[in-house]
């Protein structure tokens, strides 16, 4: 292990813009756990331009990131390059000069850092060494599988991010299996979220009063005896919202391991569900760059598709 004796300092480039402040860090610390970043910030050890700042603050141009001694892995402990480019496969879906779109494999964790060496952006750089852009426009769960947008480009990436953060521009629906017969045709779905962290740095949300607004609508696609087929159609983008919307509304998601029905969900691998059931399986948005419309879809995976084919139709 190396461990620094003295506060370092890094100025955020304008490639790294707009970033937040924990996934700036992780890329910069590499090996660092991700409860050691949220630690460090929490603590107000990182400072960004002489202030305490959250995690969730994004990073601006010119920016100076204050870093304490930390204790990091040595590098000969991560995985190489080669070892990076021989994860599991990443279907594309679309690619132009501005955009890459892949189907991310359920599993699979976006980013390097969430209890795992690398991940999907990791991957894709090791992939392909000669690109000089290659940045995550939003995340996806590690155990939710689907549409994935990465920018080639930071004009891009900032375009992207303006439509995400205006709740606008995007029109991304969701499937999830959630037990239970849902009543309802479509059902909107409103609830005040509130983001922390547990002690061993894993993200949770609940609902409390003076949490974010967030919106998702239900579609009911189809019904079986036990369990219901729903879209789940994005209004607000809010962490593991589909996951809490479905769980508070009484129908938590088959394997959800977070917010789900732990003692149905232990029955489930014999029954031959051994992931969550939940896709990211449409995206519509107009081009970063050309502006013209984009329908992207990730078919349902041949696991899930299974699983709901040997379920009992009402």
């Amino acid at each position: 292990m190396d461990t620094p004796s003295k506060v370092s300092y890094l100025v955020v480039g304008s490639e790294e813009a707009g970033q937040r402040l924990d996934n700036y860090l992780m890329k910069h610390l590499k090996g660092a756990p991700k409860s050691l970043i949220y630690r460090i910030v929490r603590s107000g050890e990182v400072r960004v331009n002489k202030g305490r700042a959250d995690v969730t603050y994004r990073t601006v141009e010119g920016d100076q990131i204050r870093i304490p001694p930390i204790r990091l892995a040595e590098p000969n402990a991560k995985p190489s390059q080669a070892a990076a480019a021989r994860g599991p496969a990443l279907p594309i879906l679309y690619e132009d000069e501005a955009l890459l779109v892949i189907d991310k494999p359920a599993g699979v964790a976006v980013h390097g850092g969430s209890g795992v060496s690398f991940g999907v952006i990791e991957q894709l750089r090791a992939l392909r060494p000669q690109a000089k852009f290659l940045e995550l426009v939003h995340r996806l769960d590690r155990e939710t599988s689907g549409i994935l947008l990465v920018a080639k480009k930071r004009a891009a990436l900032v375009a992207m991010h303006e439509m995400l953060r205006n709740d606008r521009g995007m029109d991304k629906r969701y499937l999830a299996l959630v037990k239970g017969v849902f009543p309802d045709a479509r059902r909107h779905v409103r609830f005040k979220l509130q983001k922390y962290v547990t002690a061993d740095g894993e993200r949770r949300v609940s609902v409390t009063p003076d949490g974010q607004d967030s919106h998702t609508v239900f579609n009911r696609k189809a019904a079986f005896a036990d369990a219901t087929l729903l879209e789940c159609e994005l209004k607000t983008g809010r962490t593991h919202q589909i996951r809490v919307h479905c769980a508070q509304s009484g129908f938590p998601i088959l394997g959800d391991d977070k917010y789900g029905d732990f003692a149905l969900n232990k029955a489930l691998p014999r029954q031959g569900l051994k992931r969550m059931f939940l896709h990211a399986w449409r995206l519509t948005l107009n081009h970063p760059i050309s502006g013209e419309p984009l329908k992207l879809e990730a078919p349902l995976p041949l696991e899930l598709q299974t699983y709901m084919n040997s379920l009992e139709s009402l």
